[in-house]
């Protein structure tokens, strides 16, 4: 399911791709506690929406990250740092991010993750977008896919204003991140 620039996902696709991964996801636990562990706030409408679907005892966690800006070797650089949550041993966890991009934070996550030697840790992102990536890793269950590097927004996904996260569509703005957050800031300087 790869979209081109400017697309929408409908609320009704949406709902549809997301019990289709529970359905998956259902199958592949066959009933056992599973432990979901909700990164970022941005994940929140579509974590609500799969756990929803999910069959059997589930526990719900939250890795809220907390940015700060640092300097290191005279260059400034912001950093991601995530609270502990309790261990996860001997059971299933399912990491639910609403984005995969470059892969950083959800690599870190699932080791982090790994290193309570849980039976299993799955991946389930909304959106796989694949031309960022910057290490190995890949989703076990996705909505959606693309290779744009453009932004989304709406479904909890805030564009640079930090709006528009509570549109029920998910739609592309057909450019980048970085490009729109410019010219959103050009069209305030004015």
């Amino acid at each position: 399911m790869t979209p081109h620039n400017g697309s929408t996902y409908s609320v009704l696709r949406i709902a549809k791709r997301v019990a289709e991964m529970a359905g998956a996801i259902n199958k592949d636990c066959q009933g056992r506690r599973l432990d979901v562990v909700v990164a970022m706030d941005r994940s929140f409408m579509f974590a609500a929406d799969l756990v929803r679907h999910l069959k059997g005892p589930v526990a719900c966690y939250f890795a809220p990250a907390e940015m700060r800006d640092i300097e290191r070797g005279g260059k400034p650089q912001r950093e991601l740092f995530f609270r502990s949550w309790p261990a996860h041993k001997g059971r299933d966890v399912l990491l639910v991010d609403a984005v995969l991009d470059t892969g950083i934070t959800q690599e870190f996550l699932l080791r982090r993750i790994g290193e309570s030697q849980p039976r299993s840790v799955r991946l389930a992102v909304l959106l796989d977008k694949t031309a960022g990536r910057r290490v190995a890793i890949e989703p076990d269950y996705f909505g959606f896919r693309t290779a744009s590097n453009g932004m989304w927004v709406g479904y909890g996904l805030s564009g640079p204003s930090g709006i528009e996260g509570n549109l029920g569509v998910l739609r592309s703005t057909g450019g980048s991140a970085a490009k729109n957050s410019k010219v959103r800031r050009r069209k305030k300087q004015k």
